[in-house]
């Protein structure tokens, strides 16, 4: 077996938790603790995540996304394949490393997505940008952390309270989609979610794009047209 390799190690801001980059053949791996948060092998989920709400969100001119980290970019990339010239894409990353890897180490994976012109990547709190951001996106994208219970900091939480929910609901436009990523079911959230003024579509899909690998989840909360 071909050994892992750290190349490097980043300190989540507001916390003592650090995140580390391993490498094995062509293979990456973010982890943190005993928690391995992402692989490049697995994209199929986080792809997803990306389709399925441009899908949603139909022939809409001009659409602005907000999307909420970076990660290994598989949600960027699946989106700017999925949207015309006129999009616009915002990437809030808090970890200012994950850029530098994805133009460093990974920057065969990242395929020049941070240099699209559609693409604006802000080094700020995703939650920032909501609660300023009323009526500023035709969807919001978040995949900060393995889901509601916020593993890689306890501060994500505020995302998925009641509160965090309904602040993305100010940030939408009429008919706007609020996207979010789970590594595991949560059906307490799922009826919170809904209850913040969402319709809510659950798809449960594969981490790999083959259609293999663990199940995640996928909800997809749609804000009314009104």
């Amino acid at each position: 077996m071909i050994p892992r390799e750290l190349i490097d190690v980043a300190r989540i801001p507001g916390t003592n938790d650090e995140l580390r980059l391993f490498r094995r053949g062509a293979d990456f791996m973010i982890v943190l603790d005993r928690n391995e948060l992402m692989n490049s092998r697995m994209s199929g989920s986080e792809e997803v995540l990306a389709t399925a709400t441009c899908e949603r969100l139909g022939a809409r001119k001009a659409p602005h996304l907000l999307i909420g980290g970076y990660g290994m970019g598989f949600t960027l990339r699946a989106a700017l394949r999925s949207l015309g010239a006129d999009a616009k894409l915002t990437v809030a990353e808090l970890v200012p490393e994950i850029i530098a890897w994805a133009r460093g180490p990974m920057a065969e994976l990242a395929a020049g997505c941070l240099d699209d012109p559609r693409v604006s990547v802000v080094g700020d709190d995703v939650a920032a940008l909501i609660d300023s951001g009323q009526g500023q996106y035709d969807a919001i994208l978040l995949d900060v952390d393995n889901g509601p219970d916020g593993l890689t900091r306890a501060s994500n939480g505020r995302l998925y309270s009641e509160r965090g929910l309904e602040a993305a609901w100010r940030a939408l436009r009429p008919g706007g989609i609020l996207a979010i990523w789970s590594a595991a079911p949560d059906p307490r959230f799922a009826r919170k979610f809904a209850s913040c003024g969402f319709a809510v579509d659950e798809v449960v899909t594969r981490a790999r794009s083959n259609g293999k690998g663990p199940r995640h989840v996928l909800w997809f909360g749609t804000r009314s047209a009104a």
